[in-house]
């Protein structure tokens, strides 16, 4: 089927294949985007779950670097947590405010997935109701006397073009909606992995070898009463 054929139905379809054309252009855009975007998060939000996951101990210096490391990544809200809090030393306090810096997080994580969605379920829709109205059109030509039914027929599989479009636009955006939001699931994870590293890392006390020598004198006395 030609371009310029493709034009001819739009024209006869009262613009309903040209509003289909325009959501498939607007869904095109939110999958590129978020693909980019999210992607992007993922790969270097690993980076930094791993350089804190390997760290023994998390000082406000260590934050420092990890902080000027991850420019526009949602893991800086929480690596910004505990610079912004140099006074807190309670475990549970810090978790709670990580926990809300995850919160305010993911509402950009997902941030235009609701028009993809709206489109997959809009675009089947609009698509059958174009091919209504192109039946309506074709069943009309019966009413002509001098109507042949290569006419009938042909308009008939000129309207289900729009149902097809609209089951196209569906299952592309179905399938892209459902990865990206799969990857921003992923993006949540790691930024509850980040958290719960952060609060058993940071200012977390150190035993020094005279308190394990300590402790493991006063383990041998329990022992030998055993015995």
């Amino acid at each position: 089927m030609t371009l310029d054929r493709l034009t001819e139905l739009a024209a006869q379809s009262d613009g309903i294949l040209y509003v289909m054309a325009v959501m498939l252009l607007i869904a095109l855009t939110v999958i590129i985007d978020r693909f980019w975007y999210l992607g992007r998060t993922i790969r270097h939000g690993k980076r930094v779950t791993r350089i804190v996951a390997k760290l023994a101990h998390l000082d406000r210096k260590s934050l420092g670097d990890l902080v000027e490391k991850s420019p526009r990544l949602p893991h800086r809200a929480l690596l910004e947590v505990p610079l912004q809090h140099p006074e807190l030393k309670d475990a549970h306090r810090l978790s709670e405010l990580l926990e809300e810096a995850i919160l305010w997080q993911v509402p950009s994580l997902d941030s235009r997935l609701w028009l993809l969605d709206t489109i997959v379920t809009l675009a089947p829709l609009l698509g059958l109701l174009g091919t209504i109205a192109g039946m309506v059109k074709a069943f009309a030509v019966l009413g002509d006397a001098g109507s042949a039914p290569a006419q009938i027929t042909g308009g008939v599989g000129e309207a289900l073009i729009a149902t097809a479009c609209g089951l196209l636009i569906a299952i592309i955006g179905l399938v892209c909606f459902n990865s990206l939001h799969n990857w921003t699931r992923l993006i949540v994870h790691q930024l509850e992995t980040l958290k719960v590293s952060m609060v058993n890392r940071l200012d977390a006390p150190r035993v020094t070898t005279a308190e394990r020598r300590t402790s493991g004198h006063a383990i041998h006395p329990v022992a030998n009463v055993g015995h």
